[in-house]
């Protein structure tokens, strides 16, 4: 990202351009069949999900921390503990991400400093070990 004293949370819009991206993030999640297993992990309103995503990625980005102020210290992985998060849940949460970030980001180096920050955090989720198809745990 070019050096500028915008931060990222200023140049991906502020609030309303955040709003958009995550409100397009969990539209992306309720439609695309590659996200039905992470999207069964929420409840059928997706409003608060989508809400707590706004709120931790304003502080993420640079904005006001309002994840902090409303929920205490995010403490993600914890947080997504009583979840059963493998890669497809990750990969379909990546993907309605990426998707929604190039719909509603028109700024390139933007979306090129988010994207690797941000894949590593939703691999962090992860917390369990699916086994190759025709595995067995079995001895």
């Amino acid at each position: 990202m070019k050096s500028s004293s915008a931060l990222p949370y200023e140049r991906i819009g502020g609030e309303a351009g955040l709003r958009r991206m995550t409100r397009r993030m969990y539209a992306l999640m309720d439609t695309l069949p590659e996200a039905a297993a992470v999207r069964a992990l929420h409840p059928a309103d997706l409003s608060g999900s989508e809400q707590k995503l706004f709120e931790f990625l304003s502080g993420w980005l640079g904005g006001p921390p309002l994840f902090v102020q409303r929920h205490g210290a995010p403490m993600l992985r914890a947080r997504h503990l009583d979840f059963a998060i493998g890669m497809e849940e990750v990969n379909g949460w990546l993907l309605c991400f990426h998707q929604a970030l190039h719909e509603t980001v028109d700024d390139h180096e933007l979306r090129e400093f988010i994207w690797p920050r941000i894949e590593p955090l939703a691999l962090h989720m992860r917390n369990t070990q699916a086994l190759p198809v025709g595995w067995s745990a079995a001895p």
